[in-house]
């Protein structure tokens, strides 16, 4: 198995050096970007298998960059904050971040992390991977083998969790998934974030599936979501 490649951009050249000191020791493959334009440079070189983003940088942020990384590129984000608040990871993940890790950290949660959004990224197990491969309904067609959506004729994109919650809800119709089922269900077991993780890649589906003549997904207070085909 080829060794993990790991892009940090951070402007930070303490916390580089001790993230290059315990990667070293974990066989992770380094390289490191010191501000968002540099950052983008090198992911059309580099090809990382995650990237791990600090927020706070000069000129351009760390929002400003995954938004111009999601662009081009689906690879996997861990954001860095040095701030604690619900603003910075809601919108973090808003943008298309992955999880976020709050300053100061420990290089060893941050190595966990990294590993779990390699885990969650490999093949389906079997089970799964037999299950039907496309799912119909009024106005709205998901292919699970060819991870397309068609709503309403047209293909609507999506990024890979946001497919994946939408198949998890679509397979059971009528069925109300709580956010912590669903986490399990499409995140794993490990992942470390909260339940409002669910939230925001909500608002992304129903923002994408808007052209429906109806409201596909539905939220049940207190508990999750549903899905339901209702004119």
């Amino acid at each position: 198995m080829s060794q993990t490649k790991v892009l940090v951009i951070d402007d930070d050249p303490n916390v580089c050096e001790i993230i290059r000191l315990y990667f070293t020791k974990q066989q992770i493959d380094l390289v490191v970007a010191h501000n968002g334009k540099q950052g983008i440079e090198m992911m059309e070189v580099e090809n990382p298998d995650v990237i791990v983003l600090d927020v706070m940088m000069p000129e351009m942020d760390g929002f400003e960059t995954c938004r111009e990384i999601r662009k081009k590129w689906d690879t996997p984000i861990i954001m860095l904050t040095a701030k604690d608040e619900e603003f910075d990871r809601v919108l973090g993940l808003e943008l298309g971040a992955d999880d976020y890790v709050t300053k100061p950290f420990s290089p060893r949660e941050l190595v966990a992390r990294i590993r779990a959004i390699l885990r969650r990224m490999q093949p389906k197990a079997k089970a799964e991977e037999d299950a039907a491969t496309q799912l119909s309904f009024e106005h709205l067609t998901i292919d699970i083998d060819k991870r397309e959506v068609i709503a309403s004729g047209e293909k609507i994109n999506f990024r890979p969790k946001e497919f994946d919650l939408l198949v998890q809800l679509a397979k059971s119709p009528g069925s109300v998934l709580s956010r912590e089922q669903l986490l399990e269900q499409v995140w794993g077991f490990d992942y470390f974030g909260d339940v409002r993780t669910i939230d925001v890649h909500i608002k992304k589906i129903r923002q994408r599936l808007e052209k429906l003549p109806y409201e596909c997904i539905h939220t049940v207070w207190g508990i999750g979501y549903k899905f339901g085909v209702e004119e």
